[in-house]
């Protein structure tokens, strides 16, 4: 469940992607929390520590120091995770009144790039099973179909920031950090050939197709800008053409 703090030095905004990432998968909300015990908080289903972090104030970074929690700050139902301040109850409390009377707070999103900003690659061939959707609980990247074993590619050039099958619904997962500004993510994978902290290039092939975390053989790719999910097709050549930036 821990990365061995191998993503140290930028975790925060990759565990940000990762919690994106998971609710794209569950496609479900609640709208009620965990319960309190003191400053002891217990997770129930769809939390993540970046909710946690909102609800109680908490820094993400200090509820993973005080908890013992790596990246990819994975956490289990029934949980227990020390919050700091002994305010924290009447935190949670206002909180949960707030969120009952109003919609939740989102998670502001950058505005989508320029095409051709920068260049990216087909990450594999095949049909596009299941396209974005930027709707609630919709697909939050594209879904294309292949055979089992066929290659992976990396879309751009960059480094690879996770390799693991820790997050549910993904299977195995390759991510890839773009610059400052981008991450692209490959997902129920069958064999992965790349470690983290691997410097990628455009095209070099990274994994190979596979379902696990699926009901079939497909690829699920995302690209985010700035931890905000965009349409890869917007930004993809046409499929067997070079990019032409």
């Amino acid at each position: 469940m821990s990365l061995g703090g191998q993503l140290t030095g930028w975790g925060t905004a990759l565990s940000l992607s990762l919690t994106l990432l998971i609710a794209g998968c569950s496609g479900s909300k609640s709208p009620d929390y965990g319960t309190f015990s003191g400053s002891v908080y217990t997770v129930k289903r769809g939390d993540t520590l970046y909710r946690i972090s909102r609800m109680t104030g908490t820094s993400v970074a200090t509820l993973a120091r005080m908890n013992g929690i790596s990246a990819p700050y994975t956490l289990q139902v029934g949980q227990k995770v020390r919050v700091s301040g002994s305010g924290a109850k009447s935190t949670a409390t206002a909180s949960n009144k707030a969120v009952k009377s109003r919609p939740a707070a989102s998670v502001a999103k950058s505005p989508a790039p320029p095409v051709g900003q920068r260049c990216w690659r087909w990450p594999t061939s095949g049909k596009v099973i299941m396209p974005f959707s930027d709707s609630d609980g919709g697909n939050k990247g594209i879904d294309i179909a292949g055979q089992r074993g066929q290659a992976v590619y990396a879309a751009g050039p960059g480094r690879v920031v996770y390799v693991g099958n820790q997050l549910r619904g993904y299977g195995n997962l390759v991510m890839i950090k773009h610059g400052e500004d981008y991450i692209t993510a490959y997902a129920h994978n069958d064999t992965t050939q790349v470690n983290n902290g691997q410097q990628v290039k455009a095209g070099q092939k990274i994994a190979t197709m596979g379902s696990t975390g699926a009901e079939s053989v497909r690829l699920h790719f995302q690209i985010r800008y700035r931890a905000t999910a965009i349409d890869p097709q917007r930004y993809l050549p046409r499929q067997g053409s070079s990019p032409s930036c």
